[in-house]
């Protein structure tokens, strides 16, 4: 599944096509996605201009000028693809499956811009989904409501990691990928990240906060690379694993920088390190580390 910095990079490679553009058609060739879409959907897009385009966590936000937001989620395996005006195409992030790139039986949905681009989503496995919410209620919606704070504003400090893992006796792993705490975080830059602040992955997570609440000093280096990878990897233009190509269909670049991702058996990066890469797996989840310099607390 694409993480932050691939949706980042989506986000990036679309606002072009469709900020200040109208929809001018919108055809839907299934009824559903992940979820049916909904009631008057694509009577609900044509005619309106798109003011703004964001992203929260792994989901991408489109402004409407009717009040209502556009809230669309890439799953397992959507994409965009762009048409342009010239005659060219532009994918602004691949997320396929091997053989099934360019497969036109999996466009689900083609939005005709008024500035002659035409965005066409396409989803091999239709885990992605598109959604309309009143804008004034985006934040309340079934899809962000509880949600945590994104790990790429000013929100992420030592002081809320704090306060959010604070007295939790889950493994610090999980508690960085539970999205009511921090929002965005995927199995790929936890791990990075957890490597480079020198953390066991399966520390309790309450151990990042002192007895009095306030953050120790693994809680303030945990929070400075969470934001270090992440901004990294969206410069990268995030990382190509199986499936993921870049806005203009190279790779994403990323995956050159990582330490413990999928390195198995690699000597450590860490300088003066000796030690190898290991997995386990942690809720179902493969977890990447070296054993050696992210040592587990004994308390």
């Amino acid at each position: 599944m694409p993480e932050l910095p691939e949706v980042e990079t989506v986000r990036q490679g679309l606002l072009p096509a469709v900020v200040g553009a109208r929809f001018s058609r919108v055809i839907l060739r299934r009824a559903n996605l992940r979820f049916p879409f909904p009631d008057r959907f694509a009577e609900r897009l044509e005619g309106r201009t798109v003011t703004d385009l964001a992203r929260r966590a792994k989901y991408l936000t489109a402004g409407l000028d009717s009040g209502e937001t556009l809230i669309m989620h890439l799953g397992m395996s959507g994409r965009f693809d762009v048409a342009l005006p010239d005659g060219s195409n532009l994918s602004p992030g691949d997320f396929y499956l091997e053989g099934a790139l360019g497969n036109a039986k999996h466009d689900h949905v083609v939005m005709a811009m008024s500035n002659g681009c035409t965005v066409t989503y396409n989803d091999v496995r239709r885990f992605g989904f598109m959604d309309l919410v009143p804008t004034p209620a985006l934040a309340e919606s079934r899809h962000f409501a509880g949600m945590g704070i994104e790990p790429l504003s000013e929100a992420l400090t030592a002081d809320a990691v704090a306060r959010l893992f604070r007295n939790k006796i889950t493994p610090l792993k999980a508690a960085l990928l539970d999205q009511r705490l921090i929002a965005g975080l995927g199995n790929i830059y936890v791990c990075e990240a957890l490597h480079r602040a020198g953390l066991h992955p399966e520390m309790r997570a309450g151990q990042l906060a002192k007895p009095d609440g306030t953050p120790t000093p693994k809680a303030r280096r945990l929070a400075k690379v969470i934001a270090e990878v992440l901004t990294e990897a969206v410069a990268a233009g995030g990382s190509t694993l199986r499936d993921y190509a870049h806005t203009d269909g190279g790779s994403g670049a990323f995956q050159h920088a990582f330490r413990v991702y999928d390195r198995v058996g690699h000597r450590c990066g860490t300088r003066g390190c000796t030690g190898t890469i290991e997995r386990i797996v942690q809720s179902g989840r493969s977890t990447f580390f070296c054993a050696t310099c992210q040592i587990r607390p004994t308390k």
